[in-house]
């Protein structure tokens, strides 16, 4: 997926501090495109976090009712220096990129594309969608891969019984399950359902810092609730997370981890760099018709343009302390 924001900020990433408890992070809604267009609410980046080990970006989407909004319909478009991972709950999105990659995305499988040192590729909802709902997250890639050849990887997880529940691991290890996809950092990403009332403990690597997305219901991380569309933090050091789902109904969550990933970075529009003059360089082959990016065959139509740089120097900077932490039985929670 690309940000679609016409004016998108300077995102400055750092490996972040650690804190205690769990740090809940919510939404800023998104809208990507026109007045039809469909809204995303995006929970990473934000300036109280912006990685959650090497992932960088978190979009979260529907149900969104195609009808209305007109679904995905994303051109073809630039991606450096990352790889995306796209993740469904309904719905189906047709996937087209410059190594010649046709492909469709589902609910329960998964599409990895490997950035590097240039892609490009459109997305768009198929004609049989009539909801789309579904996660859109980045992962950064270390400055050693950072140049790492185009790929493309596509997985079905099994899912995997627990107490109340399933585990679809994508990427990582969980439960008993690993995914075969590859990464260039140790990561984590999986969908958990709760059923109404359920509680489960996970054991967890406790090198990495953990990331909870609710998708749907309540649910209660060490403690701390989390409603629909907030993320809750686990810094490292824990080795076992508990969830719980509340009486009411069941949920659904995405979990996220890895080890801090130690690199300060430079993310804005669809790059991901570590200087200014990377971000640059990168923005001016996509305007020029580079090769660096290819070209995605059979999509037709424009690509999508780049959006202006702004008026000063793309610099990273260390994330500031979060505002607020939730303690268990609290409802209120830090503002993005």
């Amino acid at each position: 997926m690309s940000n679609l924001e016409s004016q998108p900020v300077e995102v400055p990433v750092s490996g972040g501090g650690r804190t205690r408890g769990v740090e809940v992070l919510t939404a800023r809604n998104v809208p990507l495109g026109g007045p039809r267009a469909m809204t995303v609410r995006r929970t990473l980046p934000q300036r109280s976090r912006t990685l959650i080990g090497a992932w960088c970006f978190a979009d979260h989407y529907g149900p969104d009712d195609v009808a209305l909004t007109g679904g995905m319909r994303v051109a073809p478009h630039p991606h450096t220096g990352l790889q995306t991972v796209s993740w469904l709950f309904s719905g189906e999105i047709e996937h087209r990129d410059s190594m010649g990659t046709h492909a469709l995305v589902r609910p329960g499988e998964l599409n990895l594309m490997t950035g590097g040192f240039g892609i490009s590729h459109s997305e768009f909802s198929t004609a049989d969608t009539t909801v789309l709902h579904g996660v859109q997250l980045w992962i950064a890639l270390p400055e050693a891969h950072r140049a790492a050849a185009r790929g493309f990887q596509h997985h079905v997880p099994a899912p995997v019984p627990l107490p109340g529940g399933l585990a679809r691991v994508f990427l990582g290890a969980l439960a008993g399950a690993a995914s075969p996809v590859t990464t260039f950092t140790p990561l984590l990403g999986a969908e958990i359902t709760l059923e109404a009332g359920a509680s489960v403990a996970l054991d967890v690597d406790g090198a990495f810092e953990h990331g909870v997305l609710v998708d749907s219901g309540e649910v209660a991380l060490e403690g701390a609730v989390l409603r629909p569309a907030e993320l809750g933090y686990v810094p490292p050091g824990t080795t076992r997370l508990h969830l719980s789902c509340s009486a009411d109904q069941p949920a659904r969550t995405v979990l996220l981890g890895g080890p801090p990933f130690g690199e300060d970075i430079v993310m804005w529009w669809n790059f991901v760099g570590r200087t200014h003059e990377d971000v640059v360089r990168a923005r001016q082959a996509w305007q020029e018709g580079s090769d660096r990016f290819g070209h995605v065959a059979g999509q037709g139509g424009a690509r999508l343009p780049a959006p202006e740089l702004p008026n000063a120097t793309l610099t990273p900077r260390r994330a500031p302390a979060p505002r607020a932490l939730r303690s268990p039985g609290r409802s209120e929670g830090a503002g993005a």
